[in-house]
């Protein structure tokens, strides 16, 4: 199934205000407890509260950026560190997802970097208790390899986000929490490549593209 440009603009607001509303909402509910707080102690508490969530809505947007928008410059590659900051800080402090890193060119094509970081952020979302993300990428003349491994004690890829990912979703429709997905099929398809997904009986998650994007 193809869709609009701006159809799919529409479904990838949606995903960033589905996921921004709970960092922000958390931020409105810590400043109406601090108004009514005269309690030195709750009064900490709460800004204790408001600094993560603050926190988190910064990650949010700087990896949304990255991944869905013009960040890393004009040029034609990316820096891998700023990939890695933005998962890092995606699913870093505080969360239950270990991020193993095994990128070892310095910069990669922007189509890359966007695949690389929608495919972490399906994974990382896939691991509902926690686990072990482990993220690789080599380009070669413009050929590039990704590979992205989710481990964890449960680990739930619907068939909603399967289907997108490797565009046999058919006439059904696509939904704002897929867009990620549509995404990383729609630029890997453009390179002339095609994603791959480990079979829902296997122990762990395994995601693989391999497409030019230079």
């Amino acid at each position: 199934m193809t869709i609009s440009a701006a159809d799919f603009a529409s479904l990838l607001c949606s995903r960033l205000c589905h996921d921004l509303l709970s960092p922000v909402g958390a931020l409105n509910n810590g400043l109406e407890l601090l108004a009514d707080e005269h309690d030195p102690e709750m009064r900490a508490r709460c800004l204790e509260l408001l600094s993560d969530s603050a926190k988190a809505s910064a990650n949010k947007l700087k990896f949304f950026r990255l991944a869905f928008g013009a960040a890393g410059g004009f040029g034609e590659s990316v820096d891998s560190r700023e990939a890695r900051a933005a998962i890092e800080g995606l699913f870093g402090d505080g969360h239950k997802v270990k991020l193993g890193w095994l990128v070892e060119d310095a910069t990669l094509p922007k189509p890359a970097i966007k695949v690389l970081l929608n495919l972490a952020l399906i994974a990382g979302d896939a691991l509902v208790r926690g686990g072990q993300l482990d993220v690789g990428a080599e380009s070669n003349d413009g050929q590039v390899e990704i590979v992205v491994r989710a481990d964890g004690p449960r680990i739930v890829l619907d068939a909603e986000m399967r289907a997108a990912l490797t565009g046999t979703q058919g006439e059904a429709v696509i939904t704002p929490r897929a867009a990620a997905a549509y995404l990383v099929q729609a630029l890997v398809a453009e390179g002339g490549g095609i994603v791959q997904v480990s079979d829902p009986e296997d122990s762990v998650l395994l995601f693989g593209a391999a497409f030019k994007a230079g």
